[in-house]
């Protein structure tokens, strides 16, 4: 079978890279199309494919502000060419899925959400000032462009990440999807015993959305010792009106971070996800999670009061006030976590599970052809 790989864009090895290194080595012979590629910047594995990059790739500057070309995107997305292949899996959460396919040829688009710049996280993209009233023609340009770039006849079978981003694909797109919850190495995590420690963890990425700020106030308050571990754009601020109980460690490497995993009290999770591979990888260490309860960890964290062993527990208002209220019930029901169970249940997230269940949708929508999935309609 004659394959093509899509993605949004290679400019590092982040989640979405991991995702698309199972990806490669399922399709050994793919080319991969991108609109962006920074050589070297990504796994050997993927490296080592034919990789084609859109026009966008060439412009000065674009390995670092590749965000700010948004508005061609869609222009960019258009001029990638798979060539003559028979089946095209993109990867996608901005434009990857827009991807001209070759007739006959069957597509299949692992989703991680519909374009986040524009839909869910628009406000913490844009904001809410002057500037997003002047993006607005452009964001409903955009949200346009990606229902239209979604239709079956062009995306023939979409695939989302996790319950919450098959809703949105249902609310944005009109369309179904079946989920495949991405492939976490949870064998790594759970070779480490577990020596819980007192401090609890937060795992940042300092952007808007992540809002550790939400857990710096809330440990601000409750007095418990918090270990930072991480680094982005709003590290320094955040880091400069902790109090002392709050540490931040910076950028740790793997290791380091599973052994943080390890020892941990709990892992404090703050933000809304489209899955979140943390909370996995923690649990994976037998760590309980402490959770803002929407997104991904819906999916995966087992909370108190659930019929099954709990994994975590979570809190319903993203602020500092209901965060510290749940560590403080964590804090009198740690007794009903036990690390063995925990660890039993971040295993159904493996890696070899994933690469069971991306193959046999692969066979499925190959076996059903372009033709089958198309009238089917915008389900």
């Amino acid at each position: 079978m004659r394959s093509a790989l899509v993605h949004d864009w290679l400019t590092g090895m982040r989640g979405g890279e991991k995702v698309l290194l199972e990806h490669a080595r399922l399709l050994p012979d793919a080319a991969v199309h991108t609109l962006v590629h920074v050589p070297g910047s990504t796994h050997p594995e993927i490296e080592s494919h034919p990789i084609h990059a859109s026009p966008l790739s060439r412009l000065p500057g674009i390995a670092r502000h590749y965000r700010k070309a948004l508005p061609l995107f869609p222009w960019a997305v258009a001029r990638l060419d798979p060539g003559e292949v028979d089946f095209v899996l993109s990867s996608s959460h901005a434009v990857a899925k827009g991807v001209p396919v070759p007739p006959g040829a069957v597509h299949l688009c692992y989703c991680f959400t519909p374009m986040r710049y524009v839909w869910d996280q628009a406000d913490a993209y844009l904001g809410r000032g002057a500037f997003r009233m002047l993006a607005r023609p452009l964001v409903a340009g955009l949200r346009n462009w990606d229902v239209w770039s979604s239709a079956p006849s062009r995306v023939h079978r979409v695939v989302g990440i996790s319950r919450t981003v098959a809703e949105r694909i249902r609310r944005h797109w009109g369309r179904e999807a079946s989920v495949i919850h991405p492939p976490v190495d949870v064998g790594r995590f759970a070779r480490i015993p577990r020596t819980p420690e007192d401090f609890y963890l937060l795992v940042g990425g300092f952007v808007p959305y992540k809002r550790e700020d939400v857990a710096i106030d809330a440990f601000r308050e409750l007095g418990l010792p918090l270990v930072v571990a991480g680094d982005g754009p709003g590290r320094a601020a955040l880091a400069a009106r902790a109090p002392a109980n709050v540490g931040f460690l910076g950028r740790v490497d793997d290791a380091a971070l599973a052994g943080l995993y390890a020892r941990c009290r709990a892992l404090v999770y703050p933000q809304e996800e489209d899955f979140g591979i943390v909370p996995v990888e923690a649990q994976a260490a037998g760590a309980p999670v402490v959770a803002f309860g929407r997104g991904g960890v819906r999916d995966t964290v087992v909370p108190l009061g659930d019929a099954a062993p709990p994994t975590g527990l979570f809190f319903d208002a993203q602020d500092a006030a209901s965060l510290a209220d749940a560590v403080r019930r964590f804090e009198r029901e740690a007794i009903a976590f036990d690390s063995d169970a925990i660890r039993r249940h971040a295993r159904q997230f493996d890696m070899a599970r994933y690469r069971r269940e991306i193959r046999a949708a692969i066979d499925e929508t190959v076996a059903h052809g372009p033709q089958a999935w198309e009238t089917r309609g915008p389900q």
